[in-house]
């Protein structure tokens, strides 16, 4: 091993705390419950941190079966609108481990071998 080079140990012991770190979040995210809705609350969904839909609310006031489109465009935004904030959270939460992965091009060529 070069003088001033990485410490092998170190960094794998940084790998494997970010690892733990990724593990923790995504489960995290994944019990994580998020709502979107539509037409001022006429419509509510409720999606987990990973995207799986495990609610939908319809207002009985919204349902007209002469206009079932306008219902089933509701529930499309609704769904939308509760995925963008499970996406939010992800972001919110995976940023900063995605930036602490950063620093993983200054490991003396490293990255090559894992990359």
């Amino acid at each position: 091993m070069q003088p001033g080079g990485p410490n092998i140990q170190q960094i794998l012991q940084q790998a494997q705390e970010m690892q733990q770190k990724l593990a923790a979040t995504q489960q995290e995210l994944a019990e994580s419950e998020l709502t979107g809705t539509a037409g001022g609350g006429l419509v509510t969904a409720v999606v987990t941190g990973g995207g799986e839909l495990k609610r939908l609310d319809i207002d009985p006031k919204v349902v007209d079966p002469d206009d079932v489109e306008t219902l089933s465009d509701l529930v499309v935004a609704a769904v939308r609108d509760a995925n963008r904030a499970a996406q939010e959270l992800a972001a919110q939460k995976m940023g900063p481990l995605a930036a602490g992965m950063g620093g993983m091009d200054d490991l003396g060529g490293l990255g090559k071998l894992f990359g």
